[in-house]
């Protein structure tokens, strides 16, 4: 049944139900017509019988009313009209009760003859023979005792006649006691009988009701089973997509019919099968293509566009200081874990922070900021904070580091130095035929680039440009450091550090700021001497100050070589 399809089911149903009723409906037509039958003969063969038998007790009556008319006619001396018509009644009578008789004794041969119905065949036939022997015996003498009787009246032997009368009426007497004994027993078959209908009746009730009551079980048990074979698949695939739905993709449904829902359920299980491995790829080369690129590629292909869009972004370099220090004399295997941990610690901040990595380059990590994936508005401010965090867990690197290697320390210069810029560059899907790469492109990223190398020469950790520097100004503490011409541009770009997070600055860090700050303005003034005085006074605030002693070294190498009389403060790196 469960290998059947939906349409075989429900036709199934409908004509199981329609069997059920059919056999219901003849199960009470032959009850029925059973009843019919037995009242059939009740009102055809009982009743008329003991009618007939009630008439032979009126005939005779009747008849004896009209001998006792005759001997009061030839008594009272009126024989023409009373006494002929006394005997017209009295012989027209004998033959009506013999007819009552016969009739009453076929009706009842007729029920003892038919076996389809229930009946006392034993009494009936003894009431047959009584009705017999009363007409054959009583009725014969009372016949012979009238027919003396007659003759006395027309002889007008009046006292003969009442003797006869006597002995007429002693045998009458007779003849109605039996046959009033037969209405009796005939009486208690007409019951016996009206009892069977009755009886038969409430079989046929009781019957169809059992019979109804049973097909309606069956039918309801059948449609309950069948329905559940049906409903039970649809239920389980409707729990299945819900659980889809809500990103459940670890369960499977239970086949357990071959219908179409058994079809659909299994091509369900295979679309599982199909989402699970679907996810599977997505998770694994989440790792290499950014997710949220991946799913904007997907749902909005306009950014897919191979020929890229002009767009404000703001781009991150982040390179290890020390890594080739760090990486020497250690093996392939632990160079990989170094490169896994040190990638996977600078990254989580990116990553918290809603920017994209765009690749590593050795160990460097190149990540951006922009539409569609955030809003420019806030694009500064969360690579900036980026930068703070990556920064902030140099040191939990730096513990974790001899551990992974299996030594006691690790060079102390193990750090990040860090770029930022903001600016117009060129977004989109670049590469081949053969292979694509969402990035961006421009003057803004080498910017970014050149920047995270110049950390290198001021012993700084995180350099920004003016732009990113101006959008993110109020949310973070940053400090002018210089004005720079960077490898591969001409015009000199100011470039901030940033120090942390707005209105987070220690006392120490405070003087630092103002000390560079007075430093910076006499080093472009040329006064050489204000400016030393105040980058030193910046040491004193933290001693460990890259921007201030780097500062200070170029103050005194002017004054061996003071710069050119058009000088504009502006230093040119010929490095990255």
């Amino acid at each position: 049944m469960f290998r059947s399809s939906i349409r075989q089911k429900i036709v199934g149903i409908a004509a199981g139900l329609i069997i059920l009723a059919v056999i219901t409906s003849v199960l009470s037509m032959v009850m029925a017509g059973r009843v019919g039958h037995l009242l059939d003969e009740l009102t055809n063969r009982y009743i008329p019988a003991y009618g007939h038998l009630a008439r032979v007790n009126v005939r005779s009556l009747e008849r004896s009313l009209a001998m006792r008319r005759m001997m009061m006619a030839k008594m009272q001396g009126d024989e023409d009209a009373v006494y002929a018509s006394a005997r017209k009644s009295f012989e027209e009578i004998e033959p009506l009760i013999k007819r009552e008789a016969d009739a009453a004794r076929a009706l009842i041969d007729a029920i003892i003859a038919d076996p389809s119905t229930p009946s006392d065949n034993a009494a009936l036939g003894r009431l047959d023979d009584r009705i017999d022997n009363a007409v054959n015996d009583l009725l014969v003498r009372l016949n012979a005792e009238n027919k003396t009787l007659l003759e006395q009246i027309e002889a007008k032997d009046i006292a003969a006649a009442r003797q006869t009368t006597l002995r007429a009426d002693a045998l009458r007497n007779e003849f109605n006691t039996r046959i009033d004994a037969i209405r009796t027993d005939m009486l208690a078959q007409v019951s016996f009988s009206a009892w069977n209908v009755t009886a038969a009746q409430h079989r046929a009730i009781i019957v169809s009701a059992v019979v109804t009551g049973i097909a309606a079980i069956l039918g309801f048990v059948f449609a309950m089973l069948v329905g559940s074979g049906i409903t039970g698949p649809v239920m389980r695939l409707l729990e299945g997509t819900r659980a889809v739905e809500a990103g459940k993709l670890d369960g499977t449904i239970t086949i357990t019919t071959q219908d179409e829902i058994g079809q659909l359920s299994a091509a369900f299980n295979r679309m599982i099968e199909t989402l699970r491995h679907n996810q599977r790829i997505r998770e694994t080369f989440g790792r290499y293509i950014n997710p949220r690129i991946a799913q904007g590629l997907l749902e909005q292909p306009a950014i897919a566009a191979t020929e890229g869009q002009r767009r404000v972004m703001t781009v991150l370099f982040c390179d290890m200081k020390g890594f080739t220090r760090l990486s020497e004399g250690v093996t392939p295997r632990g160079l990989v874990k170094i490169m896994n941990l040190y990638l996977s610690t600078m990254s989580e901040p990116i990553h918290a922070h809603r920017g994209i990595i765009d690749k590593y380059i050795g160990d460097a990590i190149m990540a951006y900021w922009g539409a569609p994936f955030v809003e420019e508005t806030e694009q500064t401010h969360l690579a900036a904070v980026a930068a703070i965090d990556m920064i902030g867990r140099v040191a939990q690197l730096r513990r974790e580091l001899p551990e992974l290697l299996g030594v006691r320390t690790i060079p102390t210069d193990c750090d990040v130095r860090i770029g930022i810029a903001t600016g117009e560059a060129l977004v989109g899907s670049i590469g081949s035929e053969f292979m694509m790469s969402y990035t961006v492109l421009g003057d803004t990223v080498n910017l970014a680039s050149r920047l995270e190398g110049a950390n290198k020469f001021y012993g700084s950790r995180c350099l920004v440009d003016q732009t990113t520097a101006a959008a993110c100004a109020a949310t973070i503490e940053l400090r002018e450091i210089d004005r720079l011409v960077v490898l591969g541009q001409t015009q000199p770009q100011t470039v901030f550090e940033v120090i942390g997070k707005k209105d987070e600055l220690t006392a120490a860090q405070t003087l630092l700021l103002q000390h560079y700050a007075e430093g910076l303005a006499a080093y472009r003034e040329q006064r050489w001497d204000d400016a030393e005085r105040a980058f030193a006074a910046a040491l004193d605030a933290v001693p460990a100050d890259g921007p201030s002693a780097a500062m200070k070294a170029r103050v005194a190498g002017f004054r061996q070589n003071p710069p050119a009389a058009d000088w504009t403060g502006a230093w040119h790196l010929e490095q990255k």
